[in-house]
């Protein structure tokens, strides 16, 4: 069964610095019918206007993997980790028994370049962990040469059979995350997998056995049989979560 949700379906958190679309509910949008899919409870598409952020607050028993589209993420946390994420630089922040972070747009205070007026973009996904109460943990790292050549990769991953090829790992062994770049009319199918969210960032895709899916808008496929991905004539990039069991 295919579910596709619509861009402009999505629930909306706009303030002035900050754009957010949320395929499940969030914050004050709450939907009974829409909590998650698979192991999947957020699937955040946001932009952040330089200079602001989100603050310093907590997180607790969360697999948060953080996928930057366009711009430039600043990442600090409790347990000393700080850094810039950017296109292509995989990010995961396990929150375990809990943990404290931030995320702004004003990267020169860590790079001591000029101040820039470029918004920042990016994806944030929530994944349930197979444990609570583990340590805190932090993880990144850039695989941009393996997204520039055009196939499935798997960004994050707690599953087994990923263990050598992910680019980083999650507290959740059921789960992979997968990206790709698509040049125009380049073609992937999807896993095989009791649960596969598709979401299209960037460009478009027409999806075997639906059709068209354009920026901003997702699939659902519960017992998903490696479906063709096509990009549209623009190309576009995708984020597949690849899920092998559900939230219990």
């Amino acid at each position: 069964m295919i579910t596709v949700q619509r861009a402009a379906d999505r629930f909306e958190t706009r303030v002035d610095w900050l754009e957010s679309r949320h395929s499940f509910s969030f914050g004050r949008h709450y939907d009974v019918s829409n909590t998650h899919f698979g192991l999947l409870l957020v699937n955040n598409d946001d932009v952040v206007t330089p200079g602001s952020g989100f603050e310093t607050h907590p997180h607790r028993d969360m697999e948060i993997v953080t996928w930057v589209l366009r711009g430039a993420l600043v990442h600090q946390d409790s347990q000393g980790h700080s850094g810039v994420i950017y296109p292509g630089l995989a990010q995961r922040m396990s929150a375990g028994r809990g943990i404290k972070h931030s995320e702004k747009n004003d990267s020169w205070r860590l790079t001591g370049e000029p101040e820039h007026r470029d918004p920042v973009r990016f994806v944030q996904m929530w994944v349930v962990p197979d444990k609570a109460g583990t340590d805190p943990g932090y993880q990144q790292l850039e695989i941009e040469d393996e997204l520039l050549r055009g196939g499935l990769v798997p960004v994050a991953s707690g599953r087994a059979a990923d263990k050598d090829a992910a680019a980083i790992r999650i507290g959740q062994q059921d789960a992979t995350l997968h990206a790709a770049r698509l040049a125009p009319e380049a073609e992937v199918s999807l896993p095989t997998a009791p649960f596969v969210h598709l979401y299209v960032p960037q460009g478009s895709v027409s999806l075997e056995g639906t059709g068209v899916l354009t920026e901003g808008d997702a699939a659902r496929i519960e017992g998903a049989q490696g479906q063709r991905v096509t990009a549209g004539p623009a190309g576009a990039e995708i984020l597949v979560w690849e899920m092998h069991s559900a939230v219990r």
